[in-house]
């Protein structure tokens, strides 16, 4: 499955490279969704949230109330994790917290497993949290297995590569999906369908950015490619 991404941020869809510059913004929300129309799940990240900046909810609620969506961005308790919910999100993601293990078992019991996925992100080949600046003394590979009773999937970011289009690190993905049946999904500089093919072999998904936004990856193509599949 490929998974559109919408990021936001100062109430504007906008694309970062590695989560810090900001490289371009996007249409209106309203715009992207119907654009994403075809594709079966929308991502949604508060990025104001999740570096504690302030928040887009009422941009989260529109989104939620019009497309099937993952939303993430600051989930810090369990009701963060609830109030997403109640916007209307499918599932949420936790990112930070999930290595705080009281706090993942309260978002976790707030939310129910089935809803939430945790994000495990990967630079310099170690988990990074609070936004990608610090990182920790572990691989994803050691940890994925411990949370699985948490969650139903995982989000893998290959940090090194997000927003580059320079292509991704399968042989990542390759290992992470080798230690979980859970469902992952891949993010993190993929830029072409070779890639994506590669990942559909691997039953991973596809979280598209930057490839989409600048028209690198064909909405059209992917649509006729890979939205039904």
């Amino acid at each position: 499955m490929i998974i559109p991404c919408i990021d936001l941020m100062g109430g504007k869809v906008v694309q970062l490279v590695q989560g810090r510059e900001k490289a371009l913004e996007g249409g209106t929300p309203l715009e992207m969704i119907e654009r994403f129309a075809v594709f079966p799940q929308l991502q949604v990240i508060d990025l104001d949230a999740a570096m504690g900046q302030g928040s887009n909810d009422d941009l989260v609620e529109l989104i939620a109330s019009r497309a099937v969506c993952r939303v993430g961005g600051g989930v810090r308790s369990g009701g963060r994790a609830r109030g997403l919910i109640q916007q209307g999100a499918h599932r949420v993601i936790v990112g930070t917290a999930a290595f705080q293990r009281g706090l993942l078992q309260e978002i976790a019991d707030a939310v129910g497993p089935e809803r939430l996925i945790i994000a495990l992100d990967s630079k310099g080949g170690r988990v990074v949290v609070k936004g990608w600046q610090e990182a920790t003394e572990f691989t994803a590979e050691e940890v994925i297995r411990q949370l699985e009773p948490f969650c139903s999937g995982f989000l893998c970011t290959y940090v090194d590569k997000e927003g580059l289009m320079q292509g991704t690190d399968l042989d990542w993905f390759r290992r992470l999906r080798a230690c979980t049946k859970h469902e992952l999904t891949a993010a993190g500089g993929i830029t072409t369908l070779e890639e994506i093919r590669e990942l559909q072999k691997l039953e991973i998904n596809a979280a598209l950015g930057m490839a989409i936004y600048t028209g690198r990856l064909s909405l059209e193509e992917l649509a006729n490619s890979f939205s039904r599949e």
